[in-house]
């Protein structure tokens, strides 16, 4: 069996932190934190450069034969409820069982670190460029809400625990053995 392989494409925004920092900082140190655990687990990984354009990254990993495209980002809240919506959201193509099957287990793994697992939410989409025009198996991370204090701060306190943990989700997902340190 050949080993796996995941283009992990941390966000390229600028969007504010409401506690300070920026969406692409925060997401580069989250797949900082999981490039380790993968490697250790038998997963090749390749990654986007920070600042790439999103257009870039898809021709990046559509060029390559990826088992899995893995996104990370946080989200944000309509104007009208700024700072109140929380929780994060593995949202996959609607059409590809192998990515509902991947934010299953990607979610149900950060169930148990997230502050309130009943928020943690898996769903579907046709939109969103990033599972549409992407040739692999794909699933978007929504960490969670930048607008929202209590989902900043939880990123910022534990990008080590949560690169961790998305790292277990995915090799679970590829039915592997997770190193347990990095």
């Amino acid at each position: 069996m050949s080993m796996p392989t995941v283009y992990l494409n941390p966000s390229n925004q600028k969007n504010e932190f409401v506690t300070g920092g920026y969406e692409e900082y925060y997401m580069n140190l989250i797949a900082d934190a999981m490039v380790p655990y993968l490697e250790g687990s038998g997963i090749e990984v390749v990654r986007s450069r920070p600042g790439e354009d999103l257009s870039v990254s898809i021709e990046e990993s559509n060029a390559g034969n990826y088992d899995l495209h893995l996104g990370l980002q946080t989200t944000t809240s309509p104007e009208y409820l700024t700072g109140t919506l929380q929780g994060p959201s593995f949202v996959y193509y609607a059409d590809n069982p192998k990515g509902q099957e991947a934010a299953n287990i990607i979610a149900e793994n950060l169930r148990a670190i997230y502050p309130r697992p009943n928020l943690v939410t898996t769903m579907p989409s046709r939109s969103m460029q990033e599972l549409r025009d992407t040739n692999a198996t794909a699933v978007i991370a929504e960490i969670g809400y930048h607008d929202n204090t209590l989902d900043a701060m939880w990123i910022q306190d534990n990008i080590k625990s949560i690169g961790r943990i998305l790292a277990l989700g995915v090799s679970q997902y590829f039915g592997l053995p997770f190193l347990k340190r990095a």
